[in-house]
This record gives structure tokens, sequence and C-alpha cells, in this order.
């Protein structure tokens, strides 16, 4: 895991492509922007957990489903 210090204006750039600025230090609060292109998810971490839990669980439930005279995909 890389640790950083950044002041609000700076900048943290990730590849060529994804720039995370910071926006405003309040406190223990800190607001970022993020550039990326448009094909990149960008999730809060608890937000990100959830949908893999969803994930999780609807694939449990496909497990019970009997798809064996599906037709395949083209």
């Amino acid at each position: 895991m890389l640790v950083l210090t950044r002041k609000p204006k700076q900048q943290i750039m990730i590849g060529d492509n994804i720039v995370i600025n910071v926006v405003e230090v309040q406190g223990d609060n800190v607001r970022i922007a993020i550039e990326a292109p448009r094909e990149i998810k960008i999730y809060r971490g608890e937000i990100y957990r959830a949908i893999q839990e969803e994930n999780r669980k609807a694939s449990a439930q496909l497990g019970d489903i009997d798809l064996s005279g599906a037709m395949p995909l083209k």
C-alpha cells in the first residue's frame, strides 16, 4: 500500500489517464475529485462491497437453477 500526504490543490496520478485532485480538507474530511475515462468504474468502498455481496448472493441463487436446456449465447 502506498500512503501519500497531499495538500489541497495537489494531485495524485495513476497511470497516464487517472488524476486524483485533493479539493478540500476540513478536519477529518477530505474532498477529492477523480478524473478518469468513462469506462473505468469508480465506487466508494462501502458501495463496492455492497455490490460484491449482492453479486455473491445472485450467483449463489443461480446455482439452484438448471440451465442445461437453455439456448447458448451467440
